[in-house]
């Protein structure tokens, strides 16, 4: 089950592509049940227009940023280090010299970082590979990695510096799994985690699961509960939001069915050695039976 839904694509799931699929299924069936088809079409069109709109997105975003808030005082949080998390990139951007760079959901949580650095001294780690879910990423996945790209923008456009590049992971499961091989060989429990609000939630979620002591620092708060007219007209930015949210709350539905499912799915043995089970002890193995006496001679005959 885990497998079958992992091999279907995303965005069939997210909107607007399933709104238009919930559209077209509605025009199809207008052909033989008219009534059943205009009622279909017409709900995907409404939740089309509704969705587009900045105040219908905040429907969606509203429970996802109301679960973290904004943190006070990084100085005094007694963390150790700070984990920034990457989000996605531009391939190939001329204008840095044909180098892969963060994208900007990337760079306003490398922005917020260096904001805490700064505040607290505290080392940074950004992690993040360049594959997709897998085994093991390619040779090509590792040669410039979102976490590569992510540490070089912190070094030479916000003067920060960064102690950790984490490079395996694909997702925030692999995140937390391949960050706290490094910081626990560095002796760090106890983190600020910079991802956007909306995130926050299920990222905290897979640390902890690896055993790391969580600040939440989120940033990026995008909900807005007082709306205006123009709130409710469509818009690329409303869209955005809308399909950020859902695969947000998708994620969290998602990581629940796989812990229910296959527990510990996302544990890598080699990542995570501190944490495989320990060996069973082995059967207490039964005495040997004591050898059967010898046989009395028989007495001779006379």
């Amino acid at each position: 089950m885990l497998d079958l839904i992992n091999a279907l694509p995303r965005n069939l799931f997210l909107p607007p592509t399933s709104l238009f699929l919930i559209i077209g299924l509605g025009l199809l069936l207008w052909r033989f049940w008219p009534r059943t088809g205009r009622i279909v079409a017409g709900t995907g069109l409404a939740l089309l227009t509704f969705m587009s709109s900045n105040a219908g997105s905040s429907f969606l975003v509203e429970p996802l940023e109301r679960m973290t808030k904004p943190l006070a005082r990084p100085e005094s949080a007694g963390a150790q280090a700070i984990v920034v998390l990457a989000a996605g990139r531009l391939r190939s951007a001329g204008e840095y010299d044909n180098r892969d760079i963060p994208d900007h959901t990337a760079l306003a949580r490398l922005r917020y970082g260096a904001h805490l650095q700064r505040r607290t001294g505290l080392p940074i780690l950004v992690t993040g590979g360049n594959g997709g879910s897998g085994a093991d990423p390619a040779t090509i996945d590792m040669a410039y990695t979102k976490a590569d790209a992510m540490a070089r923008a912190l070094r030479e456009d916000f003067g920060v510096p960064v102690k950790w590049i984490e490079r395996r992971s694909r997702d925030t499961g692999e995140n937390a799994i391949y960050s706290n091989v490094l910081l626990h060989k560095a002796g760090v429990k106890r983190v600020l985690l910079v991802t956007d609000a909306m995130h926050m939630h299920r990222a905290r979620g897979v640390f902890e699961r690896e055993g790391l002591e969580i600040v939440e620092a989120p940033t990026m708060f995008v909900y807005n509960e007082h709306h205006g007219f123009d709130a409710w007209l469509p818009s690329a930015e409303g869209m955005r939001r809308s399909w950020y949210a859902t695969y947000e709350l998708l994620g969290l539905a998602w990581y629940r069915i796989r812990d229910r499912e296959a527990p510990g799915v996302k544990q890598d043995p080699v990542a995570s050695p501190q944490r495989r089970p320990a060996p069973a002890p082995l059967p207490a193995l039964a005495p040997a039976p004591a050898p059967a006496p010898a046989p009395a001679p028989a007495p001779a005959a006379n």
